[in-house]
């Protein structure tokens, strides 16, 4: 019973992730700023949390003392982790389909060990089994990355052509109305995201080592982003007649990715991860793909192209390769087995990029 409570949480946790996907292009179709959306994004987030974190934990005393060295670094890590990154996701979303956008998240682990093994918080030996199978899985994430920007081939039409969020009069509604120009930036956008999010995730467990409280922590880099997204979007969106929501769609898009997203569902993954680990969830990832790629189909009308499918097969095998491989590597570890590059339990790093 309380596996299937696990897995039935699981495929919750992936069905929010695919209709951020899904919910944030339908924005975007019908009209909405990338920039003015970010704002509300976060600001709806900030206060969601506001009042949990000062009736938990500021008015209980429960956080510990902030002092102004810390808050400077919060204010950063919310910078290039949370402002900048949502909006390069959000630009390039808006260039590309929101199949590509699901399948692209799946390399967050990726890139993730990638900079870990950089800030030598995990090891690669390549003379192992497990050291191929993560260098294999690295090589597979790319090429699946190219794959997407540069191929995109036949397209495999929707047959649903009455969709529920397709905005009428929307050039850039349905997936195949992207130029081959537009979408590849779309892609290199949204890939420039989720390599800065893979370092902000990384440098979360030292973060959270300086400053345990998660709930705090989290918040203030939510009011932090909203106040700075606030300036990107007023230095980029100067029509001022575009900071209004264009429809109930992106109204119903900015509340869940504010509070579904952002606050909900990071609490239905500690507790997944405290269950049964990071690796666990992350094998998890592929669900959203999946997920997004039907739903969109029927709400937005997106075609989904053979380079998506490819593309997305090649991430989804890489994510496997690198977690089977960190997953073998334990198992040496903790067995004592010949195997030279055994390494300690899975650091803060990847905790946090199973938060995805």
């Amino acid at each position: 019973m309380g596996n299937g409570k696990v897995y039935a949480t699981v495929v919750l946790i992936r069905l929010i992730y695919a209709g951020m996907h899904i919910l944030t292009k339908a924005a975007f179709n019908e009209g909405a700023s990338t920039t003015v959306f970010v704002f509300y994004r976060h600001a709806v987030a900030a206060a969601f949390l506001l009042p949990f974190a000062f009736f938990l934990e500021i008015r209980k005393k429960q956080a510990p003392p902030l002092t102004f060295r810390l808050s400077v670094k919060i204010f950063v890590h919310a910078f290039y982790g949370m402002a900048g990154t949502i909006n390069l996701y959000s630009i390039g979303l808006n260039y590309a389909s929101a199949t590509s956008s699901s399948a692209i998240f799946n390399i967050v682990p990726v890139v993730a060990f990638i900079l870990a093994v950089m800030f030598r918080m995990e090891t690669m030996n390549m003379r192992t089994g497990h050291g191929l199978a993560k260098a294999s899985g690295i090589l597979l994430c790319i090429g699946g990355v190219i794959v997407l920007a540069l191929y995109q081939g036949p397209e495999f039409r929707s047959f649903n052509h009455h969709q529920l969020l397709q905005h009428a009069g929307s050039a850039a509604a349905a997936g195949h109305a992207h130029s081959k120009k537009d979408w590849a930036l779309g892609i290199f956008l949204m890939t420039t995201s989720v390599v800065i999010w893979s370092l902000w995730t990384v440098k979360q467990g030292p973060l959270l080592l300086e400053y345990p409280s998660k709930l705090l922590n989290t918040t203030l880099q939510c009011v932090f982003a909203s106040f700075q997204s606030l300036v990107i979007a007023l230095v980029l969106e100067r029509d001022f007649s575009r900071w209004k929501l264009p429809g109930a769609v992106s109204l119903v898009s900015v509340l869940f990715t504010g509070i579904v997203v952002a606050a909900i569902s990071y609490y239905l993954q500690i507790w997944v991860i405290e269950k049964k680990g990071p690796v666990f969830l992350s094998m998890s990832m592929p669900l959203s793909l999946v997920f997004t790629m039907v739903i969109a189909s029927f709400l937005l009308g997106e075609d989904v192209s053979l380079g998506s499918i490819i593309g997305g097969a090649l991430l989804v095998a890489g994510l496997y390769n690198v977690l089977w491989g960190k997953s073998r590597e334990d198992r040496v570890a903790v067995s004592g087995g010949g195997e030279t590059d055994a390494a300690p339990p899975p650091p803060p790093a990847l905790d946090a990029a199973a938060k995805v």
